[in-house]
């Protein structure tokens, strides 16, 4: 398990109640504390609406049914956080891509040798939610474009921002729409997602499932991922629900 790794598993469980305190003080779950304190001191800049994709999926995918889109965009306790508040997302799963079966274990993972990025597979109605609205909120809420190998205070390959492409027109709208993000100089930085291919995802060990729904006062989610969903609200009011749609627990 990578250092960073332990560190952020360490402050989510052992120092809960510090969170709980740290929660508390901070307002978080009253709004008072904006996006740019909550990051203070940890190179966070607030999330801001980024243009509509120009391209995105053809009409008639919405007949097709329920479809599946794969993120990585940092730690994936929050980017499967943010993406079950938002409507029309069925389920959010997190879990590993980019590399192989035998590799996908969260202590393996965490030496950021094995080609995976913690990962989050969304399946979505795309009558209510398409591929390049989620990919909006992706740019503007969940991660940071700018940064190489890493999100906040989580570096290596396995926290890269990439966009694990299902099919040809994902491959085509993602491709587009950072061409497009990238013309108007969206950020001040350039844009280092990637886009890859489709080798399979794999399901992250239970405990990591729900993580920000059962531990939103734990001191990391708290800073690093309840700022994220609240911007969600803030920033996309019509995208935003209330309720997540959690993934069910075993046992």
């Amino acid at each position: 398990m990578a250092n960073t790794s332990r560190t952020r598993y360490a402050l989510a469980t052992v120092l809960g109640t510090a969170g709980i305190a740290a929660a508390t003080f901070l307002g978080v779950h009253s709004g008072a504390v904006s996006m740019p304190a909550m990051l203070a001191g940890i190179g966070g800049a607030e999330a801001f609406v980024i243009p509509a994709p120009a391209v995105d999926e053809p009409a008639q995918a919405a007949a097709a049914g329920t479809e599946t889109a794969v993120l990585a965009g940092g730690c994936f306790w929050g980017v499967q956080g943010v993406f079950q508040h938002v409507n029309g997302v069925t389920r959010a799963e997190s879990g590993y891509a980019g590399g192989d079966a035998a590799s996908a274990h969260y202590e393996t993972v965490g030496s950021g040798d094995t080609g995976h990025a913690e990962s989050v597979r969304i399946t979505y109605d795309p009558t209510a939610v398409t591929f390049g609205r989620l990919l909006q909120i992706y740019f503007s809420v969940v991660t940071d474009p700018t940064q190489l190998n890493r999100q906040g205070p989580d570096s290596g390959t396995q926290y890269r921002s990439a966009i694990f492409a299902q099919n040809a027109d994902q491959q085509r709208v993602a491709q587009a729409y950072i061409d497009q993000l990238s013309q108007v100089a969206a950020f001040p930085a350039p844009i280092v997602t990637t886009i890859e291919p489709n080798t399979g995802f794999f399901s992250a060990e239970g405990y990591h499932q729900n993580y920000l729904d059962s531990h939103p006062t734990s001191a990391y989610i708290a800073m690093n991922d309840m700022p994220k969903v609240a911007d969600l609200q803030r920033l996309f009011p019509q995208e935003y629900r209330d309720k997540p749609v959690l993934m069910p627990v075993e046992g």
